[in-house]
């Protein structure tokens, strides 16, 4: 039996629940911790990157943020952190999420989104490696694992270096 996910934009009482899913995804408070610093910050949070995935419940479950970021000097979208408990995890509730998050991106204009995951897993949302776009992370990073979605093809790449926000300290 499959799941019918619905997604949607966080709101301030969602807070919580987001903290908790990605406290229960992650062995440490590490991404918890930095989702919290990325709403913070103004020039990293953006009105529409912030995503969760509910069940028919209405438990949100699924979670993914896209913050800003720039290569070299070019406005772009980071990806992560995305979240599932263990429990959910393989029900779709992540893919949920990102593609409501990709989604928002693409309608609010924007071009670019880079992630650092699992190479097995975000191909399956149109994500190649970074390099074939001429696209580096700022430290040292298999070059499977760092990944580039383009949303408007039309409209050129940038390529350069990744500048991630503050919070993610590097």
């Amino acid at each position: 039996m499959s799941i019918t996910w619905t997604t949607r934009l966080e709101t301030e009482d969602d807070r919580r629940a987001i903290r908790e899913i990605n406290l229960a995804a992650f062995p440490t408070a590490l991404e918890a911790d930095l989702v919290d610093a990325l709403r913070e910050d103004p020039d990293a949070w953006l009105p529409f990157g912030s995503w969760i995935a509910e069940g028919p419940d209405g438990a949100p479950t699924g979670y993914a943020l896209l913050t800003r970021c720039h290569v070299d000097d070019v406005p772009a979208l980071a990806l992560g952190p995305c979240a599932v408990p263990p429990e959910h995890q393989g029900t779709g509730a992540g893919s949920a999420a990102i593609r409501a998050a990709l989604d928002a991106a693409r309608s609010a204009g924007e071009n670019l989104v880079l992630v650092l995951g699992h190479a097995s897993y975000y191909p399956r949302f149109g994500f190649v490696p970074a390099s074939k776009h001429g696209i580096r992370a700022p430290f040292e990073v298999p070059d499977e694992n760092m990944m580039a979605l383009s949303l408007a093809p039309s409209r050129p790449m940038p390529s350069g270096t990744i500048r991630y926000a503050k919070a993610f300290g590097v």
